[in-house]
C-alpha cells in the first residue's frame, strides 16, 4: 500500500500539470519493476484528440520504453478509473495492474465494460481517492464560474 500511495502521488503531480494547462486534470504513471518508465496527463485539448487520454498517452510511452506492446510486468497508477477506451487499450497491453484513485460514475470501465480488461489483469481503486477527486471537483468549479 505505501508503494500505492508514493506512485499515485506521481500521478496526481501530473494531473496537476494538466490542470495547470487548462486540461481535465488526470495524470497517469506506469510502473515497472520498481520504477517509473512513463508519466502523462491528459492532452486531449492541446493536441485537439479525443483519444490522447493520460492512460493512452502513458500506455505509449512505456511501449516505447520496454520496447514492445506488451506491459505484463507493469502497474498503472492514474487519479481517475479509466473509460471504457482507454480500458480496452489496457486490455490489449494486458497490463498487470491498475491502480486508480477516484471512481467515474458517469464513464468509467467498471460500469460499461467491465470485461475489457484483460483477464490477468488487478484493479484496485480509491487510492488517494480524496485527493484524486478534490482535484476534479476544483478544476470543474473553476470551469462553471468563468
Amino acid at each position: 500500500m505505501a508503494d500505492d500511495i508514493f506512485y499515485m502521488k506521481q500521478a496526481l503531480e501530473e494531473a496537476k500539470i494538466a490542470f495547470n494547462e487548462d486540461e481535465i486534470p488526470i495524470g497517469a504513471v506506469i510502473e515497472c519493476q520498481g520504477r517509473i518508465i512513463a508519466r502523462a496527463h491528459n492532452l486531449t485539448e492541446r493536441l485537439n484528440d479525443v483519444t490522447a487520454h493520460a492512460e493512452m498517452q502513458a500506455i505509449t510511452a512505456a511501449a516505447g520504453y520496454l520496447g514492445g506492446k506488451y506491459l505484463t510486468e507493469c502497474t498503472l497508477y492514474v487519479t481517475v478509473e479509466p473509460c471504457v477506451m482507454c480500458a480496452g487499450a489496457l486490455g490489449w497491453a494486458q497490463i498487470k495492474r491498475i491502480v486508480y484513485g477516484s471512481s467515474d460514475e458517469k464513464r468509467g470501465f467498471q460500469r460499461f465494460a467491465p470485461n475489457a480488461l484483460h483477464p490477468k489483469t488487478q484493479v484496485a481503486g480509491g487510492v488517494l481517492e480524496k485527493e484524486c477527486t478534490q482535484l476534479m471537483q476544483e478544476f470543474f468549479r473553476k470551469k462553471r464560474t468563468c
